[in-house]
């Protein structure tokens, strides 16, 4: 399972464990990540699950589609070119220990 890395504001790391081509949501909420709240399930419609990729990490994935463009215009915490929806992103292998997010000082 391929794994990935939530910071907390306050500089805590935590690597969890996804399933191949789950959503980095997913895995936070299984692994009861703070921060990461969710609230419709995935389904990329609420910008509760917002996260700042690690400028190491941002060449990794793909650009955010349009529906997660315009809903990031709807975060909580301050937009930055590197923000993404953790619903949105798709653990695969090749992301193994490479994808590091940091959670936003607040969701809602």
């Amino acid at each position: 399972m391929p794994n990935v890395i939530f910071v907390q504001t306050d500089g805590e790391r935590r690597e969890v464990s996804a399933l191949k081509g789950a959503s980095a949501m997913s895995a936070a909420m299984q692994a009861g990540v703070r921060g990461i709240v969710a609230e419709c399930g995935g389904a990329c419609a609420c910008a509760t699950c917002h996260v700042y990729v690690d400028e190491a990490s941002v060449a990794l994935l793909p650009p955010p589609g349009a529906l997660e463009d315009e809903l990031l215009d709807a975060v909580a915490a301050e937009r930055l070119p590197n923000s993404r929806l953790s619903c949105q992103i798709a653990v695969t292998p090749e992301l193994d220990g490479l994808l590091v997010l940091h959670i936003p000082p607040t969701q809602v």
